[in-house]
């Protein structure tokens, strides 16, 4: 679990973390550099959940990678699945980080939702609806692992 209180904003218990694949921690169906390094630093930490519509058919690679099983997301209604995800974990409990349209509803509902400005880009519904922006995702897993960083950009 991580916890922080951010002052003038709400405190947070973290005990998941909800990762969109595609455009997040992969470019191309390829995991970004980083990523494992990242994801095995948090592990102790938080209970890691991977949510993919598997677009380019590499999801099993990922998750071996990662020692994970994803959990895969219909063709339609994405976004639904994705926050109905979120909402089976308890979403109170959820860091979630994404990039994509399909991600805004999840990002918007989960207790803390960060957007990643990857190399595939970012859908402007999913920015708007995110508490944080991050440049990439080696940086939002930081704020995690780092969670006072937090305070500096959410506090009131």
């Amino acid at each position: 679990m991580i916890e922080i209180e951010i002052p003038g904003f709400k405190s947070f218990h973290f005990e998941y973390l909800v990762l969109d694949v595609n455009g997040t921690i992969a470019k191309d169906g390829l995991l970004l550099e980083g990523v494992r390094e990242s994801l095995s630093e948090l592990r102790p930490r938080l209970e890691i959940h991977l949510v993919t519509a598997d677009t380019h058919a590499s999801q099993g690679m990922i998750d071996k990678a990662l020692s994970l099983t994803s959990f895969r997301i219909p063709a339609h209604d994405q976004a639904k699945a994705k926050l109905n995800y979120i909402e089976r974990l308890d979403a109170r409990k959820v860091a979630a980080i994404g990039n994509g349209a399909n991600d805004a509803a999840m990002l918007e509902r989960a207790a803390l939702g960060i957007l990643v400005l990857g190399p595939e880009g970012s859908a402007v519904e999913a920015l708007l609806r995110a508490d944080v922006i991050v440049p990439d995702i080696v940086s939002a897993l930081e704020l995690l692992r780092r969670p006072k960083r937090l305070i500096a950009t959410l506090r009131r």
